[in-house]
């Protein structure tokens, strides 16, 4: 993962982007009907289930939209919430609260759906040793928070981009002529650019994952769309030389299965790209 400086920017930047596009010129129906001096108070208010989370990245929009609007917190992030919760108020211009509101309401309901799939699959790893990472496969501009989500869901992150970690699947691969020529080629490629990057390598079958332990120097294997036999078997013979993670076609009904096997992480896409949003709503009172 990135520098956790680094993340702050990435999420400062979909703030940015976000009042950039919802707000443009200015919130024309607010101006047009409410005076400036106008002072309000709303409360975010739960009408469904779950984990909610994005409250801190709120509070980053409000104080990004207008730094004299007041929040009080009644309920954190990573809490189990129910219809008819409050999670807070927030105080201040009418003007700002309504020009906040969608990116506040947006981010968190998606936020909070990706904390409680999270959760979800965490409560299944209960009692292994087995962790949850997320993907790539997120929301374009907004995978800072869509990451954020997965560790208040209690998920791990995998990581961020394709600059902070070398990740080998099957095209690479074959292009580079084979695992083998892949992971030289990686390395000497690492040496000749003084980077510090750890390396993952996709295997499809046990014959590469062979192939990808006696290359050396790799951090962690992928085992991708192995079945549970040949899962264990994977495990099995890589032992302690590196991490395992498997990955493909993985959900609630099959995920302890994989764990049993004995894989260090299990990773999902779905975390980010199957979910359906929380349905959250900012009242004025």
């Amino acid at each position: 993962m990135i520098t956790e400086v680094q993340f702050q920017k990435e999420l400062e930047l979909i703030i940015k982007n976000g009042i950039r596009e919802d707000i443009g010129e200015g919130d024309h129906s607010s101006l047009a009907c409410i005076p400036k001096s106008a002072l309000g108070k709303a409360k975010l208010l739960v009408k469904d289930k779950g984990i909610i989370a994005g409250v801190e990245f709120a509070k980053m929009i409000f104080n990004e939209v207008d730094s004299n609007l007041k929040i009080e917190t009644f309920i954190p992030d990573g809490s189990l919430v129910k219809y008819g919760d409050v999670v807070f108020h927030v105080s201040g211009s009418s003007q700002s609260i309504l020009k906040a509101e969608r990116l506040v309401l947006n981010s968190m309901q998606r936020m909070s759906a990706i904390a409680t799939k999270t959760k979800k699959y965490v409560d299944l790893l209960d009692g292994t040793a087995t962790k949850i990472l997320d993907t790539r496969k997120t929301t374009p501009g907004f995978r800072a928070a869509e990451k954020w989500a997965v560790k208040i869901g209690g998920g791990e992150n995998h990581r961020f981009a394709l600059y902070d970690m070398i990740m080998l699947k099957d095209n690479h691969n074959d292009f580079a002529g084979g695992i083998s020529l892949a992971i030289q080629k990686t390395k000497d490629y690492l040496i000749q650019n003084e980077l510090d990057l750890k390396i993952i390598v996709e295997a499809r079958n046990l014959k590469e994952v062979e192939e990808i332990l006696s290359s050396g120097g790799v951090y962690r294997i992928l085992l991708d769309n192995f079945d549970f036999e040949t899962t264990k078997k994977a495990v099995e013979i890589i032992g302690n030389k590196c991490l395992t993670e498997s990955s493909g076609n993985i959900n609630e009904t099959t995920i302890q299965q994989y764990a049993a096997c004995g894989v260090n992480y299990i990773s999902s896409g779905a975390l980010t790209h199957s979910v359906y949003n929380m349905d959250l709503s900012l009242k004025a009172f």
